[in-house]
């Protein structure tokens, strides 16, 4: 996922570990159960979108370095 990251909205995350499920080499979560992404991630492209789009709280957002700008508008218009 070059010139991708996960940004994890503590606030949002119930710690319920879908993201966890979904991608176990990508995402973790710390002490106080919340889900922290891991970097780099271990896990193929799919599997983190997918622990992105299952978190139930909406968490989770994929975020783009800018010159994957366009990547991300098509990303989020499938979503």
């Amino acid at each position: 996922m070059a010139g991708w990251t996960v940004e994890v909205d503590r606030a949002a995350c119930l710690g319920c570990g879908v993201c966890v499920a979904y991608a176990p080499g990508s995402f973790e979560q710390d002490d106080e159960g919340q889900a922290v992404f891991l970097d780099p991630p271990a896990d193929p492209e799919p599997d983190i979108r997918m622990a992105v789009d299952g978190c139930p709280t909406g968490a989770l957002r994929l975020s783009a370095a800018a010159a994957d700008d366009r990547d991300r508008a098509d990303y989020e218009k499938k979503a």
